[in-house]
Parts: structure tokens; C-alpha cells; sequence
């Protein structure tokens, strides 16, 4: 008889919870201590959103932990179109003949340019071959492993490890001579956050996170070039 898989996570040693917390009614509520670790199975329950954030911006591996097993998150696809339309913003933007104008008349003409639906449709195809690479040779990976590779949620953590081009925007707004170096950090900071997520997701070392991350930057950048070439 195949046992129930635990729907939680310990965010210290990874172990296999079924609860986080008890309720003894009354108001009166107990933290799950992992039976492995002898640790707080998720310690996250009682902090603040804001304090959450900030160690996922450290990418600490308990704060992904307790995002990706422990909570109920269903704005992954929402996410990935936002993000996707500030990509896209950021590339016309930097078009030829796109410069910004003053005048209310070409309000209008400006917002409806096609360049912009084309550089969102660009934005999304290399999504796309990056999710494509990294799932790929992960599931090579896990074949030579032998082990289980969860497309579902490892495509939605790597989703939701996007975020940080969310930063495309106040990099946008206040945009200085500094602004392609604030590109390119931000670029390596939603790497590293897609390692991190495939390390949490895995259970592999952080070598093998970022090989994966590395073949799937390697075919999107090689497609993009293919593409820029055809243009």
C-alpha cells in the first residue's frame, strides 16, 4: 500500500512534516517540532510577510523552503506575465525612434506601438527556451539519478523565482547612466534565485543548480542571438 506523501516540509533539514502547528483551541497554538532535526518545523508561520521577503531576497534556503512547500501560492502565472511585460517595456524602451515625448496628441500612437507587443512576444520565447533548457537537463540529470523530477512544481518555483525582475521597474523609472549595470545585477540576482529554487525543489547541490542555470541561459541567449541575426 502506497503511504500518503506529507504535504509539508521541515525548512531546516527538508524531512517530510504533516503538520506545522497544532491547535489546542483557546487560542492556544504549538510549533511541530521536526522529528528528525528536533527543530521548528517551519518558524516562518510566526514572522512577518516582510521579514519573509527579505530572507528570500538573501535566498536563504529556509525562507524558499517555506514559500515553495509550506505556503499556498497561486499567482505563478500572473507573476510570469507582469514580469514578462516589464522585460518587455525595458527592451522598447531602449528601441531606436522610442524616446519619450510630451506631447498629449502621441499619447495614444506611443502606447499602441507594435514593437512593444513584439518585444513581449520576444520576452516570452526566451522564457520559454530557458524553462525549456533548465528542465531538460534536469531531467537528464535525474534519470541518471534515478529519481523523481516534480515538473510541475520545480516549472512553478522557477516561475516564482522570477520576481526579481520585478526590479525592471524602479530601474526603469529612475533611469541613470548607471542603469545597465542595475540590469545586469538584477539579470544575476533572478539567476541565482532559480538555482536556489532548483536546490529546494531538487534536494541537489548547489554545482548541479547552477549547471542547470547555466544550459538554460546558454540556449536562450543563443536563441536570442538566431533571432536578432534573422531581424
Amino acid at each position: 500500500m502506497r503511504m500518503e506523501q506529507a504535504p509539508f516540509r521541515c525548512i531546516e533539514c527538508n524531512a517530510d512534516a504533516h503538520e506545522l502547528y497544532r491547535d489546542y483551541r483557546n487560542g492556544i497554538l504549538k510549533i511541530t517540532i521536526c522529528e528528525s532535526c528536533r527543530k521548528p518545523v517551519d518558524k516562518y508561520i510566526e514572522y512577518d510577510p516582510v521579514i519573509i521577503l527579505i530572507d528570500a531576497i538573501l535566498c536563504k534556503t529556509q525562507a524558499f523552503r517555506h514559500i515553495l512547500f509550506n505556503t499556498k501560492i497561486n499567482i505563478h502565472g500572473k507573476l510570469c506575465v507582469f514580469c514578462l511585460l516589464c522585460e518587455a517595456y525595458l527592451r522598447w524602451s531602449q528601441l531606436p525612434g522610442s524616446e519619450k515625448t510630451v506631447d498629449p496628441a502621441d499619447i495614444i500612437r506611443y502606447t499602441k506601438e507594435w514593437d512593444f507587443y513584439g518585444m513581449f512576444s520576444l520576452a516570452a520565447l526566451e522564457l520559454g527556451v530557458f524553462l525549456g533548457g533548465v528542465l531538460a537537463f534536469l531531467w537528464l540529470l535525474q534519470r541518471l539519478r534515478r529519481a523523481d523530477l516534480k515538473p510541475q512544481l520545480l516549472f512553478e518555483a522557477l516561475l516564482l523565482s522570477c520576481y526579481g525582475k520585478l526590479l525592471l521597474i524602479p530601474a526603469v523609472i529612475w533611469e541613470h547612466d548607471y542603469s545597465p549595470l542595475c540590469f545586469g545585477l538584477i539579470r544575476l540576482f533572478v539567476l541565482a534565485s532559480n538555482s536556489q529554487a532548483i536546490r529546494v525543489i531538487l534536494n541537489i547541490s548547489r554545482r548541479l543548480a547552477v549547471m542547470a542555470v547555466f544550459f538554460g541561459l546558454l540556449l536562450e541567449t543563443g536563441m536570442a542571438k538566431k533571432i536578432h541575426n534573422l531581424l
